[in-house]
C-alpha cells in the first residue's frame, strides 16, 4: 500500500461500503481500540494529506465556540465580524464556512490557520478515537472522500483478532 492515494481507493470504498458497515457493527471495541493506533499511524505513513485535502475542499467543520474565540483572536478579528466573513449556521444550528473550499486553505493545501484550526479538523478523521465506532454513519461518510479512513477500516476490517 506504499502510494494509497494512486491505489484506487475510491473504487474499494465504494464497492465495500457495505462489509464496512457491517464490520462496524460486529466489531469488539475493546480489541479494535488496541489496534487503532498502529492502523492510524499507518494510514499516515501511507498517505499525505496535503496530496488530498477533499475534506476542506467539500466539507466543513463544525465551528464551536472556543474555536470561535480561538481564531478570531488570531486573525484581530471581532468574533461578530469572523463569523459574519467566513461562517453560517447549517440546519443543525452549527456554524460551519460560508462555501468550500475552506476559505482558510491554501493553494498548497495546506492550512493557513493550522495552529488554531478548530477541534474538529484537528481531530479529522477520527481514526485514533473511539468516534470510529461510536459514531458508524459518520466513519462511512468519511470513508466516502478520506483515504485515511480507507487505509484503516481495510487494515482492521482485515486484521486477526488478538
Amino acid at each position: 500500500m506504499a502510494d494509497f492515494l494512486n491505489s484506487n481507493w475510491q473504487k474499494r470504498s465504494a464497492d465495500h461500503q457495505k462489509q464496512y458497515k457491517q464490520w462496524l457493527q460486529r466489531a469488539d471495541k475493546n480489541k479494535v481500540l488496541k489496534q487503532l493506533p498502529d492502523a492510524h499511524e499507518a494510514a499516515f505513513e501511507n498517505v499525505n494529506c496535503l496530496n488530498c485535502a477533499a475534506c476542506c475542499k467539500n466539507y466543513s467543520p463544525r465551528f464551536k465556540t472556543p474555536d470561535i474565540k480561538r481564531i478570531s483572536k488570531h486573525l484581530k478579528l471581532k468574533e461578530s465580524v469572523f463569523i459574519d466573513t467566513y461562517l453560517k449556521l447549517d440546519e443543525e444550528g452549527d456554524y460551519v464556512v460560508k462555501s468550500t473550499p475552506c476559505s482558510f486553505l491554501g493553494a498548497d493545501n495546506y492550512c493557513t490557520i493550522y495552529d488554531v484550526r478548530p477541534s474538529d479538523c484537528e481531530r479529522f478523521p477520527y481514526t485514533d478515537e473511539d468516534v470510529l465506532l461510536k459514531r458508524p454513519n459518520i466513519t462511512l461518510k468519511n470513508s466516502t472522500f478520506c483515504p485515511i479512513v480507507v487505509f484503516v477500516l481495510e487494515k482492521l476490517s482485515k486484521a486477526p483478532n488478538p
